[in-house]
């Protein structure tokens, strides 16, 4: 298990700093394609949240769940208010702290199911 930690500390602050740019460069205007939807930013916190809390926890198999939940939630708040701050053509939603809160959790039960079946 502690391969696995070594592999995901170097992923994870790759995947945090993209992440953090990727949710605070200023907004444009998106085409419409055939694959979007009606609330597909949400998804998409999901996912990349979901993604987020399984190489956090993956990182720090032995975090206190309390302090793995405080500090993802710290995070997806903090890039919500910095980006209605900016003013760079983003804007605070409550939903997408929700979707990143529900993708975190979807993470780190994705990494605790995978330890616990094939480790």
């Amino acid at each position: 298990m502690d391969k696995i930690s070594k592999i995901f500390s170097k992923i994870l602050p790759i995947y945090w700093a993209f992440l953090t740019y990727m949710l605070l460069k200023p907004g444009e205007e998106n085409q419409e394609y055939w694959f979007m939807f009606n609330g597909i930013d949400k998804v998409l916190h999901l996912s990349i949240f979901a993604m987020l809390g399984f190489c956090f926890i993956a990182t720090f198999p032995r975090i206190k769940f309390s302090y793995f939940f405080q500090i993802i939630l710290i995070y997806a708040f903090l890039t919500e208010i910095l980006q209605e701050e900016m003013g760079l053509g983003r804007s605070m939603e409550s939903l997408d702290i929700v979707a990143d809160t529900i993708g975190c959790l979807i993470g780190y039960y994705i990494y605790k199911a995978l330890i616990k079946r094939f480790f």
